[in-house]
């Protein structure tokens, strides 16, 4: 308590808090806030079959856990009947924003845009929210992308298409690989003569560590640039190499105010490679099994992928789209739990006994890689899509 007075009245946190927020542009559409839930809360039927589906749930066996246990107390704060807590807040910080809930939920109701909302309520009312805020201001966490994105340019192949009428995409990257050239570079090496034209543009991170840690202020800010880059462009797919990053783009339109993507589409890296029909070749016969992000709105790629791969025996895994545990801060948290989570998709690797674990999230390799230690695997390595296929020999577009 000391330490945060003394935060507030020597540093100013507030002072910067507010030099950082100040609005040097119209903001588009109002982002939502809590009280604008209060529908979709009261839907909430309390039937309990998010219970079945949560992955923290079956750890905690704690019902404030569950999303109906969640929308009960926020219910309760929207009708001002309870005040948002530090207690509320660490039920909040309790969830991986998964969404199996919402998927096996009859009333539809979306439960982390619900609980992404109310994490930004309690953040803007203590010091650790608006300390948060300041590090993903535009002043630091972009300048440090920018970094490195200048840094490593001279190390970056450049994509140079060769198709006559190639099919213009917008390349959004996500911030992993915006510090490292090398998704890019293999990319550059396995779209090598496609029928496409990838245009790029300095995007702000999709925003969904913002969201996470509660900043909604520059959430909103990081959607704005977004937007107008996206529309700017005149392209109308949209591809990313993080899952993650594609599901935050999509979710925009949840977060803000009648706001609409329109006929912008929004797809993977592995959904063009599938298209393009390309062929591999491995040196040596290789096992492989695939990990599907909790973000990953469609899988229907990778086994397209793979029978054109020569020498790759696919072998699907028991549950393969389970979380990984990792899940951005959560892992800080929780990390109890996001070991226990790890383990249990480590498990369902073993009984695969496979070379490779495929996935197409940079986040989800850190948690496999963390189930994996635990559980002693050492045979199985995860490793993106992108990369995976970057090792064979293309010998067919």
């Amino acid at each position: 308590m000391v330490f945060a007075h003394n935060l507030r009245n020597n540093i100013g946190i507030e002072q910067i808090y507010k030099f950082l927020n100040k609005e040097k542009s119209v903001l588009i559409n109002r982002i939502k806030k809590l009280n604008d839930y209060e529908q979709e809360l009261n839907k909430c039927s309390k039937c309990g079959l998010c219970q079945a589906q949560c992955p923290i749930f079956e750890y905690t066996k704690n019902e404030c856990c569950v999303s109906r246990g969640i929308f009960a107390m926020l219910l309760g704060i929207v009708k001002k009947e309870l005040s948002m807590s530090k207690t509320i807040h660490s039920y909040l910080n309790k969830c991986l924003k998964c969404g199996k809930c919402s998927a096996s939920c009859p009333a539809g109701i979306d439960a982390c845009q619900i609980i992404n909302t109310a994490n930004a309520q309690y953040s803007n009312q203590c010091i650790a929210g608006k300390l948060a805020e300041i590090f993903f201001s535009s002043y630091i966490f972009s300048n440090i992308i920018k970094f490195f994105r200048f840094f490593t340019k001279p190390f970056r192949k450049k994509f140079v298409s060769f198709a006559k009428t190639p099919q213009k995409v917008l390349y959004f990257k996500g911030c992993v690989n915006e510090i490292s050239p090398t998704t890019e570079n293999n990319l550059t090496k396995i779209l090598k003569n496609c029928d496409i034209e990838i245009i790029e543009k300095d995007f702000e991170c999709c925003g969904l560590p913002l969201l996470s840690e509660g900043c909604a202020t520059q959430f909103q800010k990081n959607a704005q640039l977004n937007i107008e880059k996206i529309k700017n462009s005149g392209c109308k797919i949209v591809v990313t190499d993080c899952a993650s990053c594609q599901s935050t783009l999509l979710d925009y339109e949840k977060y803000i105010e009648d706001f609409k993507w329109d006929d912008v589409k929004f797809i993977n890296w592995g959904e063009i490679i599938a298209k393009q029909n390309t062929k591999f070749k491995f040196k040596k016969h290789l096992k492989v099994t695939f990990h599907k992000p909790c973000h990953l709105k469609n899988d229907d790629f990778i086994e397209k992928i793979l029978k054109n791969c020569e020498n790759i025996e696919y072998i699907k895994m028991e549950n393969y789209d389970d979380c990984c545990g990792f899940a951005g801060s959560f892992a800080i948290k929780n990390r109890k739990i996001s070991q226990k989570i790890s383990h249990k998709k480590a498990l369902n690797i073993r009984k695969t006994e496979t070379d490779y674990v495929i996935t197409t999230c940079p986040s989800c390799i850190l948690g496999l890689y963390q189930g994996l230690f635990k559980d002693k695997n050492y045979r199985t390595k995860p490793i993106t899509l992108i990369d995976f296929l970057a090792k064979a020999k293309i010998i067919k577009q």
